[in-house]
Order: structure tokens, then sequence, then C-alpha cells
């Protein structure tokens, strides 16, 4: 059996990236969210637990043990020498555990979807990456009424993340998720080309 083609999906914040690996997901395209196994990785992991215990202490665990997540993100967003601490724990665990995940997948090529695909460098282990593209006032508008926080908020979070113009020098593929450019024929059109 041969490796399966490594496709990377990312987007900024609010680019829709999510809605995207789902579409693909109903072309049964096996999709690996690497954000939503990081979280799990992060509360569930007992060697992360004493990592971030000798680092930070108590501060960053509530009262039932689990990460603080708040705590932590308080800590590591506008610090990056701290950030880098969290990552050197995260990052080397979730690429394990998406290489178990790969191991066991016999298709033609599988999705890792991710937001900071590029900016983590694990863009390097993929064949091809798709780029969803959004215009920035779009996106402020949709993490605004997704995660009900304000216009700066996301201006903070958004400033934290590579821009869409440099993400794009990365791609393959890029995915206009304007609400005006149909998206189906789009994702049909880049599968067609994968398989």
């Amino acid at each position: 059996m041969r490796r399966p083609l490594q496709i990377g999906l990312t987007g900024g914040i609010g680019s829709g990236k999510s809605t995207v690996a789902k579409v693909f997901e109903l072309l049964h395209v096996p999709v690996y969210y690497a954000d939503d196994r990081s979280r799990f990785i992060l509360q569930n992991n007992p060697t992360v637990h004493d990592k971030l215990k000798a680092i930070w202490g108590d501060q960053v665990f509530q009262a039932n043990g689990l990460v603080d997540k708040k705590a932590l993100a308080d800590i590591v967003f506008n610090n990056e020498s701290e950030l880098h601490k969290l990552n050197a724990i995260m990052h080397p665990l979730v690429a394990e555990d998406y290489a178990q995940w790969l191991s066991v997948q016999n298709t033609e090529y599988v999705m890792k979807e991710a937001a900071i695909l590029i900016e983590s460098g694990s863009f390097k282990s993929c064949d091809k990456i798709i780029v969803v593209s959004v215009p920035e006032a779009l996106a402020i508008e949709r993490v605004k009424s997704r995660d009900n926080v304000s216009e700066e908020q996301v201006k903070a979070r958004m400033s934290k993340q590579m821009s869409n113009d440099e993400k794009i020098k990365y791609a393959d593929f890029v995915i206009v998720n304007d609400g005006i450019k149909m998206l189906i024929p789009q994702i049909l059109e880049i599968h067609k080309q994968l398989k």
C-alpha cells in the first residue's frame, strides 16, 4: 500500500477552513483536525500536564485538574518566549499523533487541517497546500458572531497569525471563501486534480 498524498489545509481565523474540511470529508477524504487534536492532547496527556506544571506551576490548572486554557493563553499569547515553550511541548506530540493517524489511512490522499500549518513548519511534511482565503472584513464579522468577541479582540488574534497574502505564497491551491464565489465547485476541482 502506497502512502497517501498529504494535503495541508490552512487559512486565517474566520476563513472557513473547517467548513472546507467538512466538504472534503463528504467526498470521503480523511481529515486530521490538528487544532482539535492539540486541544485534546493538552487536556488528556499526563506528560503534557507534568511539563506545564514544571514550567508554570498550578496557575495553569483548574481545581478539577484540567488545564485552564484561559490562564495559559494569558501567559503565552502576548509573550513570544512563553509561547515558544508551549509549542516545544505540543508540536512534537501532535506530530506523533498525526503520524499514528496517517499510518492507518488507506486512501489516495488525506488532509491535515491546521490554523498554523505554515507558522509551525508542519507544512513541510505536506505534498500540497490549500489555503482558504477570505477578505479581512468578512473574517472579522464571522469571528465576532461565532465567538461573541469584539472587533479589537479579533484583530489582536489576527495579528498573531501570518497574513492571507503571506500564506498564499505557500499555496498550491487557493479556495476563495468570500461569500460570492461558490465554494463547492472550487473544492470539487481540487479534489479532481488530487485524485
